[in-house]
């Protein structure tokens, strides 16, 4: 089927426009893409190792974390490595099951993600405002459920989200003027009506987007209401220091993922959306470690003994 042809023939392969059109600047975004996956890659493998090997990071904060760590490494890794080869090649297709499966995929982690985010702000709020108590409340087998939960809420997601997406007729019209295969960019392609899709993809984002949102706002609320009473300065710091990364992340990955999936869906895929799809697919995965680690001494102290260790084995 040549490219943008209409006709009644089941689609079965997309084009993509892509970011760019230009060759030059397809290399550019090439070398650039690449740092940032090279980066996105080292930096959450460096995190989830890191956790694994250092005992003293053995805490339900950092067991959060590591599986954040591993849902960004999936998040950039379904994506990014096919843009990579598209920005070196003229046609860049993708086949209908591919798209489906980049979807499934895409939608499973980065759901998971949102939830995660949600876990981890309840983590916090147990350990500022119920210090007392909180391995009593943070046990092993609940982190595990709340782990498990949030994996399963993400499948949930992408199975609803996918059935409904494909479940509408592609024919004719097959160029996503896209980067990858994104639900509002794919859904302007079908050829029947997409008002109850669009709807079940919206009160799919309502669970997995505004509801997570929700219980962050709150336990931020309880969070900063304790600390404000706090007597040391110095706790107050600690406090602010151990939740500033993980809001920080909150705010990045949020903030992107509501601007393309809690509004209405054009008819046209605007350049703005695609820079908002790279900053969640492509840069928020990379600075997730970045922002963890600098901010973090736990994980300074885990790098430095880890190295220590090291060191003194090979006897330096």
């Amino acid at each position: 089927m040549s490219m943008g042809e209409e006709n009644h023939t089941f689609v079965g392969e997309f084009i993509f426009l892509g970011l760019s059109q230009d060759l030059q600047t397809q290399i550019l975004l090439f070398i650039l893409f690449l740092i940032i996956y090279l980066l996105t890659v080292l930096g959450n493998l460096f995190i989830i190792i890191l956790i694994f090997m250092d005992s003293r990071l053995h805490t339900p904060m950092y067991f959060f974390l590591r599986n954040l760590s591993f849902t960004d490494l999936c998040f950039s890794t379904s994506i990014v490595p096919q843009v990579l080869v598209h920005f070196l090649v003229k046609r860049k297709t993708i086949s209908f099951l591919g798209c489906m499966t980049q979807i499934i995929v895409f939608l499973l982690v980065g759901c998971t993600e949102c939830a995660l985010l949600a876990v981890m702000s309840y983590d916090r709020y147990v350990a500022i405002c119920k210090p007392l108590h909180y391995y009593t409340i943070m046990t092993q087998q609940v982190c595990l459920q709340l782990a498990l939960g949030s994996w399963a809420s993400g499948a949930l997601v992408s199975l609803v989200d996918t059935t409904v997406t494909f479940q509408l007729p592609y024919q004719g019209q097959n160029i996503i003027n896209h980067y990858f295969c994104e639900l509002p960019a794919l859904l302007k392609l079908a050829s029947a009506d997409t008002h109850r899709t669009e709807m079940a993809i919206f009160a799919m984002g309502v669970v997995i987007l505004l509801a997570p949102v929700s219980l962050i706002l709150v336990s931020y609320w309880n969070i900063i209401s304790t600390v404000i009473r706090m007597q040391s300065g110095e706790g107050r710091l600690k406090a602010f220091s151990t939740c500033g990364s993980h809001f920080t992340v909150v705010v990045l990955f949020y903030g992107s993922g509501i601007f393309t999936y809690m509004r209405p869906n054009s008819k046209t895929t605007k350049v703005q959306d695609k820079v908002i799809s790279v900053f969640y697919t492509v840069v928020t995965p990379m600075l997730n470690p970045i922002i963890y680690s600098l901010r973090n001494k736990d994980v300074k102290g885990a790098l430095r003994r880890l190295t220590g260790r090291k060191s003194f084995s090979l006897g330096w």
